[in-house]
């Protein structure tokens, strides 16, 4: 009785501890659910896993070709309904992301804004929030950019709600990212949330990155740095 009664104890214990880790990595957030603030807290031992074992790794890189359909012929909608003409980022490299706000990767938000940032005037930085895996994102446009600006300070442009999965619901961008018949060569659709596509500055698909290849990571750096 007294041995499970301090395992009682000792489990209380961790949960206790826990929690109040949870509190102090999330002190800054504001109007996250509890299992946001779970997923924003454990994220750094979240990517140290999937690192590990190998899960969302896939790196795709490729020699600049030029496109069959030019990228710059489309137009997206952000979140607030203003039309952006992917023309007027060329001469700038282009990381297009397919993020959710419910998704163990929500974090590298805060990571896609230092590179954003880091790299300002040479990189744009675009999300496309997506609920076609798990339905993880499920809140409206609105919700989406508060929740971005709110918990993550971002400041590049996030584009309205859209497909990103093959099918008949998928956007126009990702239906070209996706289609070597238009990009050149690759294939390779989103694997979950915060896949990552690089387009250099003339327009042309130079790489892929899977979800725990992380935005500050080497692999994107050198890619950047080129």
């Amino acid at each position: 009785m007294k041995k499970l009664k301090r395992t009682g104890i000792a489990i209380f214990a961790m949960v206790a501890v826990f929690a109040v880790y949870v509190e102090m990595a999330n002190r800054n957030t504001a109007n996250m659910t509890y299992r946001q603030k779970i997923l924003k807290a454990i994220y750094p031992a979240f990517i140290w896993w999937t690192n590990l074992t190998g899960v969302n790794t896939k790196k795709l890189l490729h020699d600049p070709i030029t496109p069959a359909v030019p990228l710059y012929g489309l137009k997206i909608i952000s979140t607030d309904g203003k039309s952006f003409d992917l023309a007027s980022f060329a001469g700038r490299k282009i990381l297009l992301v397919n993020t959710a706000s419910d998704c163990g990767y929500t974090d590298q938000y805060e990571a896609l804004e230092k590179l954003y940032k880091q790299y300002t005037g040479k990189l744009e930085v675009i999300a496309f929030p997506s609920n076609d895996f798990k339905e993880q994102e499920k809140g409206s446009n609105t919700d989406i950019s508060q929740f971005c600006k709110i918990n993550f300070g971002t400041s590049f442009p996030i584009m309205a709600k859209s497909g990103v999965k093959k099918g008949p619901g998928q956007s126009a961008v990702f239906q070209w990212l996706t289609d070597p018949a238009k990009n050149g060569w690759n294939e390779q659709e989103p694997t979950w949330n915060f896949s990552k596509y690089l387009v250099d500055e003339k327009g042309r698909l130079t790489g892929f990155f899977g979800p725990s290849v992380t935005p500050l990571s080497d692999a994107v750096i050198n890619e950047l740095n080129k």
